[in-house]
């Protein structure tokens, strides 16, 4: 073999491995503001604006809100007690700070879908931004798959409530019949996804009053509920608040902090907002404020109408106004919950759709992704592809097993948009206030949010496996400083549109609490997370990094006024 021979063979690993590293750090270009309505056109290819703020309002409620409202409240309160009202409060505020994290870059980016995706794109790089993609998508598979299992179920329930069908459904059609520790058939749940499959294809209009009427529906179900509870508490099962201590209260937090997720869906919907960068950020802080609302509202009825240790583990809500002889309202809680999952399981439908037409356009998966109907304005091939997905899980698979690995793409995209928000803020990336030579700004600032999550991820551990509470705060104090270099370090300008304040101290604090939260999950969600992340490194390798391309035609944005604003 001659020497050019070798030397080809041997640049040959590097010239891939150069390329490789070229591709991942590459970013996309942030859009210019503009203080006008925005919309992306392009041949006809673009979706339509049609949502108000009163429909990302609702949207944010029906994503969130499903039937847990009626089950996890007691469920949690069976180990805290009255202070279960705390541990919403608690996850409640948490999320806020997230909240005002997706509002300013919801604002920031009002003319394109995609968003954790999209602004960790912007923010970082593409390799990230792919590997927070799937990560998001699983969580959203799955989530999807298990919600249609409930609502099939649910849906049973109220047909043997008919007192011919009683006991003479099988099981096969809306429980589940059992095959094997996985294998388990259900043959309402896919035709109840294709039904909603179809009504999302048909246009975003139509779906979006399907979820209004459903979330109207189902918010009134749970006032009737608060209201007729609340003639029959009794205060004195209010004491003692707080029966088994602080600590339980807390536990309770990083249990229910889950039965808020689904605000960040309001994000997603910024090519469809008639206003975006007035009614993203309204509509996700108003979403999740009146679902702190309800919860609380939920809580201090159940609680004070039965004794926290008396309720039951499968339907909580409905068996304490069974005990007070209210069996109307239990068949109510029932219509609530098929309500509920219905608008829930449809809007993670409807993100799923956005999401995947969002890396489309960046050519990171193949272009089918990016194709929008001419005349309905939807991502058809999207929606279609996420709808298949969901319906073969739901179908064949016992989803319910793979609960647990669940929301480690909620918790990494609300750490990875907390610290967009940071990265996004600074000046100038190649100079800091306090100069060192060996490293840049961009740098320094990357490793203080590192370190941040490492010392989320560290305290999360040692409160979980019960070590000495000095580590925690050791660990703790570690973060601060981290924060507090990037406070002083980093120059920051004020974005156009609304502004989360206190950056970069309150991101950072979102990025210690999610990466906290983080550790709490189960050992196979920590596994899930590292395997999804090589998957995804090889998909990336052999397609994305070949077909991506973040400054491509495909995906520039045009800025005029809306129809709306035209006709005024």
């Amino acid at each position: 073999m001659s020497s050019n021979d070798l030397s080809s063979s041997s640049s040959s690993p590097m010239s891939c491995l150069g390329h490789f590293c070229s591709s991942a750090l590459r970013a996309k270009p942030l859009a210019p503001p503009s203080s006008e309505t925005s919309v992306r056109t392009n041949s006809g290819q673009g979706l339509i604006r049609r949502l108000s703020l009163f429909d990302l309002i609702l949207l944010g409620i029906g994503a969130s809100i499903g039937a847990g409202i009626f089950v996890i409240t007691g469920t949690v309160a069976r180990d805290a007690g009255p202070g279960v009202t705390i541990s919403f409060i608690i996850a409640g505020a948490s999320c806020v700070l997230n909240a005002l994290c997706y509002a300013e870059l919801a604002s920031r980016f009002p003319a394109v879908v995609g968003g954790a995706y999209l602004y960790t794109y912007t923010a970082f790089n593409e390799l990230t931004a792919f590997l927070v993609f799937g990560q998001l998508m699983l969580d959203y598979h799955i989530g999807a798959a298990s919600i249609a299992r409930s609502l099939a179920g649910y849906v049973v329930s109220l047909l043997e409530l008919i007192p011919s069908l009683r006991d003479n459904i099988p099981a096969w059609v809306g429980h589940g019949q059992d095959i094997s520790g996985v294998l388990s058939i259900n043959v309402l749940a896919p035709i109840l996804l294709v039904l909603l499959t179809i009504v999302l294809c048909w246009g975003v209009g139509e779906s979006s009053i399907v979820n209004s009427v459903m979330t109207v529906t189902k918010v009134a179900i749970v006032f009737v509920v608060i209201i007729v509870g609340a003639f029959k508490v009794d205060v004195s099962n209010w004491t003692p608040f707080a029966p088994n201590g602080f600590g339980t209260i807390l536990t309770g937090a990083t249990v229910v902090f889950f039965a808020y997720v689904g605000f960040d869906a309001v994000a997603n919907s910024a090519e469809e907002s008639r206003r975006p960068q007035r009614d993203l950020p309204l509509g996700i802080m108003g979403s999740l404020l009146v679902c702190v609302v309800l919860y609380v509202g939920v809580c201090l009825v159940i609680t004070g109408m039965v004794p926290y240790q008396f309720l039951g583990e499968d339907a909580p809500l409905a068996e304490a106004f069974k005990s007070k002889g209210l069996n109307f309202v239990a068949v109510l809680i029932s219509f609530g919950a098929v309500a509920g999952l219905t608008t829930t399981l449809l809007v993670g439908l409807y993100v799923q759709s956005r999401l995947y037409l969002g890396i489309g356009r960046d050519g990171l998966l193949p272009s089918i992704f990016a194709k929008v109907h001419p005349t309905r304005h939807t991502p058809i091939y999207s929606q279609i592809w996420a709808g298949i997905i969901a319906m073969v899980l739901a179908g064949l698979l016992n989803v319910h097993v793979l609960s647990h690995i669940l929301s480690v793409g909620s918790l990494t995209g609300y750490s990875v948009v907390s610290a967009c928000v940071i990265t996004l803020r600074w000046k100038d990336k190649n100079t800091s206030r306090f100069s060192t030579r060996w490293i840049s700004k961009r740098g320094e600032g990357i490793i203080c949010l590192v370190t941040i999550a490492c010392c989320g991820f560290a305290s999360g551990c040692i409160f979980r496996f019960g070590a000495s509470f000095i580590f925690v705060i050791v660990a703790a104090v570690i973060a601060i400083l981290a924060a507090l270099a990037l406070h002083f370090w980093q120059i920051y300008t004020d974005p156009p549109g609304f502004s989360c304040p206190g950056v970069p101290i309150m991101p950072a604090i979102c990025i210690f609490l999610n990466i906290f939260l983080f550790a709490q999950l189960h050992y196979e969600a920590w596994v899930r997370f590292v395997v999804l992340s090589i998957i995804m490194v090889g998909i990336y390798a052999f397609y994305g990094q070949y077909h991506a391309n973040p400054v491509s035609s495909d995906t520039s944005i045009v800025y005029h006024r809306a129809p709306a604003e035209e006709a005024k």
